[in-house]
């Protein structure tokens, strides 16, 4: 198999990677941001990650990523939740003003820094623009999981790649009432 070039791993990322990472941005900060507050320590399982544990892990995730698309290394350091991340509006905060910055990084890296190799912990040796591919991958896994707790949580679930069951039934009460 050939090695990735540089010019197709500027294609890759610009389109492909970038629209799919922000149109997903969209849709997880939907997700997080329908936790109810006081149900944040909600866990279907003991096992389980609480909900906000959980929707924390997709979004220091997501970061810990992008750090390394654009350093050319993942750096392992434990990121745990800031204390000042209680409720799903502190952590959709916390996500957005992050993301961003990251994703410009990114996308501002050279088609060399995209096409080179990285190791992640001897598992994967991948050209680091393939590393936006494994964050979609790895997001939608766990947002699956989160948006499985907002029935039991007793909230609604937001549409996801299309209309959800709560949101067609919010629609059909609006036409009802206009």
């Amino acid at each position: 198999m050939s090695q990735l070039q540089p010019d197709g791993a500027v294609f890759l990322l610009q389109t492909a990677f970038l629209p799919a990472l922000k149109s997903e941005h969209t849709i997880t900060k939907n997700i997080i941001g329908a936790i109810p507050k006081g149900k944040e320590d909600y866990r279907p399982d003991e096992i389980s990650k609480t909900a906000i544990d959980l929707a924390w892990h997709i979004a220091s995730a997501e970061m810990r990523f992008l750090d390394a698309i654009a350093a050319g290394n993942f750096d392992f350091t434990p990121q745990p939740k800031p204390d000042s991340i209680r409720t799903s509006a502190d952590l959709n905060a916390w996500y957005t003003e992050n993301f961003e910055p990251r994703l410009n990084r990114v996308a501002g890296s050279s088609g060399e820094q995209l096409a080179q190799i990285v190791d992640f912990r001897g598992m994967f040796q991948l050209p680091a623009v393939m590393y936006a591919g494994f964050i979609l991958h790895h997001t939608v896994h766990h947002r699956g999981q989160l948006s499985m707790y907002l029935r039991p949580m007793g909230a609604k679930v937001p549409s996801i790649y299309g209309e959800s069951y709560d949101a067609a039934e919010a629609r059909k009460a609006a036409s009802k009432t206009s």
